[in-house]
């Protein structure tokens, strides 16, 4: 099969169309023909390094497509299912590959294979980021979300706005800013031309929010911390922009006795049950309406590193596809 490998850590040059076999499943596992690669910035990490994982390295994480072959001990997915998948491994820059069978769940027929390419990782991350992180949140309640016009943070504005919540989003254009509001967010700020942490202020009346969700990192950690209200949470899950610098715990007790979580999809998906009840409540979100995919870019596997590019360019909105 043809799959997108690097046998060294650098920039998307590194990424080389390769043939690259693919085997029979053993116990626990199946083998999946995938029809559409999710993309996402964890691809990002490993390929530069920042997460780094043995080499020679297949790339990505998430897919959907169709069950070719399972292997002895799997039960819950038969051959010619039409399947997606958030893996806690990469592998999915691949016209297929052999991957355990716990994290592969069923993909319902009204979801396209795009769209279920592009929705299991950014949201099962949203599910776990807003139902399942050590906050208690009820309708009402303002959130603060970095890079809300990204892929994980369109969903997240959708979901928050069905859980009643008040999301402020912030994003680095004005075009941005309204796309995130046209797909929930209550409020929205430029984080290129106006102060996060006076506007936030402003709208929560002084007090803060009580989680900030950050997957952008170095540039905007400070300022997160800044915007909780006291004994509030900051839930960083993600790099963008680098990794957060070490940092003092006594900073968190200064500014308001924090708390501080980095947490992973793969610690919330350790069991099928897990797997079961995140994917049942993202495919009842998805198929209800109350959130939509947007599948806003399209590349053939080939032309894998153009979407890595486009991706780090922070120029992107929604969600991105491999199609092999």
């Amino acid at each position: 099969m043809r799959a997108i490998q690097i046998e060294r850590f650098g920039d998307a040059d590194v990424m080389q169309l390769a043939d690259v076999a693919v085997g029979e499943p053993g116990p626990g596992e199946v083998r999946v023909r995938h029809h559409a690669c999710g993309i996402n910035f964890i691809d990002i990490y490993h390929r530069t390094g920042l997460y780094p994982l043995p080499l020679p390295l297949v790339l990505g994480t998430e897919a959907a497509g169709v069950v070719e072959a399972v292997g002895p001990g799997v039960s819950h997915i038969s051959v010619g299912d039409r399947v997606a998948y958030a893996a806690p491994t990469p592998g999915s820059y691949a016209e297929a590959r052999v991957l355990p069978a716990r994290p592969v769940v069923k993909l319902p027929d009204a979801i396209p294979f795009e769209t279920g390419a592009a929705m299991m990782l950014k949201g099962l991350t949203v599910q776990y980021l807003l139902r399942r992180t050590r906050v208690e949140l009820k309708p009402g309640d303002a959130i603060l979300w970095h890079a809300a016009a990204g892929g994980v943070g369109l969903i997240a504005c959708q979901w928050a706005r069905a859980l009643g919540l008040r999301l402020i989003g912030t994003a680095g254009s004005d075009d941005k800013c309204r796309l995130a509001e046209q797909h929930g967010a209550a409020h929205t700020i430029n984080y290129r031309r106006d102060d996060v942490v006076a506007r936030v202020r402003e709208l929560t009346g002084g007090k803060g929010v009580p989680v900030v969700y950050d997957a952008v990192g170095k540039d905007t950690w400070e300022r997160s911390l800044d915007c909780l209200a006291p004994r509030g949470l900051m839930v960083s899950f993600g790099n963008a922009s680098g990794a957060v610098p070490p940092i003092q715990l006594g900073v968190l007790a200064q500014k308001g006795s924090l708390y501080v979580q980095r947490p992973s999809l793969g610690g919330y998906t350790t069991t099928r049950e897990e797997v079961d009840a995140m994917t049942g409540e993202l495919f009842e979100m998805v198929g209800s309406g109350k959130v939509k995919i947007s599948v806003d870019r399209r590349y053939p596997l080939a032309e894998a590193a153009r979407a890595h590019r486009d991706l780090e360019g922070r120029g992107t909105t929604g969600a991105g596809v491999l199609l092999p």
